[in-house]
C-alpha cells in the first residue's frame, strides 16, 4: 500500500473539484478539498495511476482524453465524498479474500488501494512501467471480468462509472465529445444514427463502451 502524498493544494484539485461539483449539482466552492481523511489522500503514484487509467478508458482522439480534462482528480474526490455509494458498507457476503484487505472499518472499500494492487498484480509488477498497449490489454481483461453477466462484485464497476461521469459532465465531454444542442427542439421519437455519430449530451449514458 502506498504512502499518502503530502502538500495537496486547492489549486491542484481545482479541475477535479469543478467536475465533482457539476456531477453533484452544487457550487464548486462547496467541494471540500483540504480536509480529506488521511485514508482518502492518495499517494503520488495513485494519482498518476488513476489519471492513466482514466485515459485508457477515454483516450485522446480528435477531442481531449480523460486525463487532460482532470478526470483522475475527479475520481479521487468522488471516492472521498462517497459518490455512487463508494463509502457505503459492502455486504459481507460479497467480500472475497481478494477484497478483504481493502475493507475499511466502516465496511466500505478503499477503491484506490484495490485498483493499485489489482493492476500491479495483473502486470506481474509495476503496471505504470508497461507500454500503453499492454496496459490497455490488462485493463480490458479486468473490465471484461467485472462487467460479465453474473460476475462477482468488483470495485472496478464503480471506478469506471466515476470515470465516465467525470468526463461526460465536463465541458469537453458534454460539448465536444458529445453532440450538444442548446435548444433540442421538437420531440423526435426515431432519429437515424449512422456509425461514428456522436451521442447526444442529453443521453451520454447510452454511449457504448463495450
Amino acid at each position: 500500500m502506498s504512502t499518502p502524498a503530502s502538500g495537496w493544494t486547492r489549486r491542484e484539485f481545482a479541475g477535479g473539484a469543478a467536475l465533482l461539483a457539476l456531477a453533484l449539482g452544487i457550487p464548486a466552492a462547496a467541494v471540500k478539498l483540504t480536509d480529506l481523511d488521511a485514508a482518502d489522500v492518495p499517494s503520488d503514484r495513485q494519482r498518476k495511476l488513476i489519471a492513466e487509467v482514466s485515459e485508457l478508458v477515454i483516450p485522446k482522439t480528435d477531442t481531449p482524453g480523460a486525463a487532460e480534462v482532470g478526470v483522475g482528480d475527479f475520481v479521487i474526490l468522488a471516492l472521498a465524498h462517497g459518490l455512487s455509494g463508494t463509502r457505503e458498507p459492502v455486504a459481507t457476503g460479497v467480500i472475497t479474500p481478494a477484497l478483504a484487505p481493502f475493507r475499511r472499518r466502516d465496511g466500505s472499500l478503499n477503491h484506490l488501494d484495490w485498483l493499485e494492487r489489482r493492476l500491479d498484480h495483473a502486470a506481474g509488477g509495476d503496471f505504470l512501467r508497461r507500454d500503453k498497449d499492454e496496459q490497455s490489454r490488462l485493463l480490458a481483461a479486468i473490465d471484461g471480468e467485472a462487467m460479465a453477466h453474473g460476475a462477482a462484485y468488483s470495485p472496478w464497476v464503480a471506478i469506471k462509472g466515476l470515470i465516465l461521469t467525470g468526463y461526460y459532465t465536463s465541458e469537453v465531454g458534454g460539448s465536444q465529445e458529445l453532440r450538444y444542442e442548446l435548444v433540442p427542439g421538437k420531440w423526435e421519437p426515431d432519429i437515424p444514427i449512422q456509425p461514428g455519430d456522436r451521442a447526444f449530451s442529453s443521453d451520454w449514458t447510452a454511449v457504448d463502451f463495450g
